[in-house]
């Protein structure tokens, strides 16, 4: 009997389920490049280059393990287009009885997967991805019967199940979570590590070439391109962090800095996100580390934290609430996505720098996506359906699963509190904390109104009292609201003035 593995783009995995469960001898795998994935949002070109790179060496890995493999590259002249359409060629290719894939991470693609058994008149197996640590199953029975689903219980629980920085019952320091160590500015005069390059060998070169031909229109910048795209290459990324980045992870994870793109961020999400390395063995050399006494404690929880709590938690909202999850807006925002999301134009430093490293880099770390272009976004009212397609489309670990709960959800507060217990809502004064952005910035993040103000603070204001019949009663919300009636009235005017002059200067 004759199986056909469909391996997708975001499973680059050599301990894949399917892989797991399949035979050498008879079975027959088939990877694609399809113009549907490519376009359904313009993907940064670096994105796409990394993929279908990490791809191509992918299939070769296998082929050298003895696999028989089709590869359809994007510019072969019968490519369909489509997943659908290229599982169609290749039963008509080969002799097959039942197809075989890990289950898709997305839920569009996913829903498609669905219907081929009927479409095609052959079994389809659908296998749980066990890379990740929790099941659909156990993240629906944790989240059954809790009227707030809060990241940090279910944390709690995956640090159980995977043993993790626990010591016996009890988490290690005592503690669960160190995230109030985590929140210091950084200093330019300070040791940066930079990034692990490497320089694109012939098979990435053809695929640069490729990109550059057929997503010309696309956002970003093609070169210089220097990702990862084998697993050893990835795991070279990854012990460079280990050893250089790390130990100063933990207290500058939230830190901002002008020209100063990656700081401590370790720049693995890519490659977990993909498949080319594994999370939960990600998180066990991260503890080792702290375990050889080379990493302090909160460097270390601070980033499993990220791996096996937040990143687990929106996978299973993501799966517990879509498909009707991305059609939501509490705030009903509908404003249009400023142009300059797209071009970086924009007088206002903080987000001059966010998008323009990722336009360069389809990379830039949580805390600008968060605390700037997120929050900015979210203050001026642009709806929260274009702000995720914004996000999917230009970062180079953005999958739809992880990215719109994150966007949409603690991003935007379009999900009405299902992620965040508030609006991660701030003035230019949070900014001004955490990066040294506004000292070189064209406005003025200690004037509140007028012309030459920081934009964030009369537009934070204006936030809090545009959607107040929605948010005045969040108990996290009553002292703002509070402040708010207790300032002076032409004050409160005038906040609102500004931000409404400035509102009509984006359109």
């Amino acid at each position: 009997m004759s199986n056909l593995i469909l391996i997708l783009g975001d499973q680059l995995s050599h301990n894949l389920s399917s892989l797991k469960t399949s035979d050498k001898s008879q079975d027959r795998i088939l990877m694609c490049e399809v113009w549907d994935e490519a376009t359904y949002v313009k993907h940064h070109k670096k994105k796409i280059a990394l993929l279908f790179s990490a791809m191509r060496h992918f299939a070769d890995e296998l082929r050298d393990e003895g696999w028989q493999i089709d590869y359809i590259k994007l510019d072969d002249d019968k490519n369909s287009g489509s997943f659908k359409g290229e599982v169609e060629r290749a039963l008509s290719r080969n002799t097959i009885d039942n197809i075989v894939v890990t289950e898709p991470a997305e839920y569009r693609v996913m829903e498609d997967v669905k219907k081929w058994s009927k479409e095609f008149d052959k079994t389809v197996e659908i296998l749980p991805d066990d890379r990740f640590i929790a099941t659909h199953k156990e993240f629906e029975n944790w989240a059954e019967g809790r009227k707030q689903l809060r990241m940090e219980y279910f944390y709690r629980d995956m640090r159980r199940k995977t043993n993790l920085l626990m010591d016996g019952d009890e988490p290690e320091g005592g503690k669960w979570n160190y995230d109030s160590e985590n929140r210091k500015p950084a200093k330019d005069d300070m040791f940066m590590p930079k990034p692990v390059q490497f320089e694109p060998d012939e098979i990435t070169q053809e695929v640069l070439k490729l990109v550059e031909d057929k997503f010309a229109d696309h956002f970003g910048d093609l070169e210089p391109f220097w990702f990862a795209v084998t697993h050893e290459q990835a795991t070279e990324v990854l012990d460079y962090f280990l050893e250089a980045a790390l130990p100063s992870f933990g207290d500058y994870q939230d830190a901002m800095l002008t020209g100063q793109k990656f700081l401590y961020h370790s720049l693995l999400s890519p490659y977990i996100n993909c498949g080319l390395l594994d999370p939960l063995e990600v998180c066990k050399r991260v503890e080792a580390e702290y375990k050889k006494g080379r990493v302090p404690l909160n460097a270390t929880e601070g980033f499993i934290r990220q791996i096996i709590g937040w990143r687990e938690y929106v996978r299973g909202i993501y799966w517990l609430k879509m498909p009707e999850y991305v059609k939501r807006n509490f705030l009903e925002a509908d404003n249009k996505l400023p142009d300059f999301y797209w071009t970086g134009e924009t007088d206002m430093l903080c987000l001059r720098e966010a998008i323009a490293q990722t336009k360069e880099e389809a990379y830039a770390h949580h805390i600008q996506r968060l605390m700037v272009t997120g929050n900015f976004a979210m203050l001026a009212g642009v709806d929260p359906h274009e702000v995720h397609e914004w996000y999917l489309a230009v970062y180079a670990d953005a999958y739809e699963w992880v990215e719109l709960p994150n966007t949409l959800g603690m991003s935007q507060f379009g999900d009405g509190g299902i992620l965040g217990s508030k609006p991660y809502a701030a003035s230019g004064n949070y900014i001004n904390k955490m990066s040294d952005y506004c000292k070189n910035c064209r406005y003025d993040v200690k004037k509140k109104t007028g012309e030459d103000a920081c934009p964030f603070n009369a537009l934070y204001w204006d936030f809090l009292i545009r959607n107040e019949d929605k948010l005045k009663g969040n108990p996290r919300l009553g002292q703002v609201y509070r402040t708010w009636n207790k300032m002076d009235e032409t004050k409160r005017d005038e906040y609102l003035a500004s931000a409404k002059a400035f509102l009509a200067s984006l359109s």
